[in-house]
């Protein structure tokens, strides 16, 4: 598992690294990309936008705010599998855009990578539950916990906010935990041979063990 969070770090670390060289390409040419290629609701010839938008920004102040919690999450997401992690990205940025693009009033371009921040961070919440990964659970809690005010910005109605990008990536954070799971099926009635006597059949069974096997696996022990 040290060796899927480290992929999940580098790969954050270059996502990251990508926004920001959009950023720069953007600002030098008078931000007529973040014109040219965001989302506009029911206009057809952006529907293909939804991919690249979450690219780029509005200003810095734009992604100087997005790019910590993007950061965060993205790399709590990605930790458990960076191929998981770029199946879901996909999914969420199509359920952001469509829910733009379907239901967004006026002619308003929108941009931005806060609606994957709001997909990675409903994925964390819910991941560990269908996962039935204990120390996956506690991270959802705690983040679900320390991080409830962002669903403010996600409630219909919110001035100065795209909410329904908000809304659209959080709906398709929590659908892709589920699309996404571990559908490995643990051996029922099996008993793991250590010569040191019988043990339980599963650490399902031992929910000390089942703890002391997760945090091995993120190296804390």
């Amino acid at each position: 598992m040290i060796a899927e969070a480290r992929k999940a770090f580098f790969a954050m670390f270059g996502f990251l690294a990508l926004v920001w060289l959009v950023q720069l390409v953007n600002f030098a040419d008078d931000y007529t990309p973040a014109r040219e290629y965001g989302v506009v609701s029911g206009d057809l010839g952006t529907l293909p936008h939804i991919l690249t938008a979450p690219f780029l920004h509005w200003s810095w102040a734009h992604i100087e705010s997005n790019s910590g919690p993007l950061f965060i999450f993205g790399f709590l997401a990605a930790y458990r599998g960076v191929l998981r992690f770029l199946g879901l990205s996909l999914l969420v940025a199509v359920t952001s855009g469509l829910a733009v693009w379907f239901f967004e009033g006026g002619n308003v371009e929108t941009v931005g990578a806060s609606g994957l921040i709001f997909g990675y961070f409903g994925y964390v919440v819910v991941r560990g539950l269908f996962d039935r990964h204990l120390v996956d659970t506690l991270i959802g809690v705690v983040m679900a916990a320390s991080f409830a005010y962002m669903l403010t910005v996600a409630v219909p109605g919110t001035p100065g906010v795209s909410w329904l990008a908000h809304l659209g990536g959080l709906v398709g954070g929590v659908v892709g935990a589920w699309l996404f799971r571990d559908r490995r099926k643990r051996p029922a009635g099996t008993e793991p041979a250590t010569g040191r006597g019988s043990l339980p059949a599963t650490t399902a069974d031992n929910p000390r063990a089942d703890l002391h096997k997760e945090l091995g696996d993120l190296g804390l022990l």
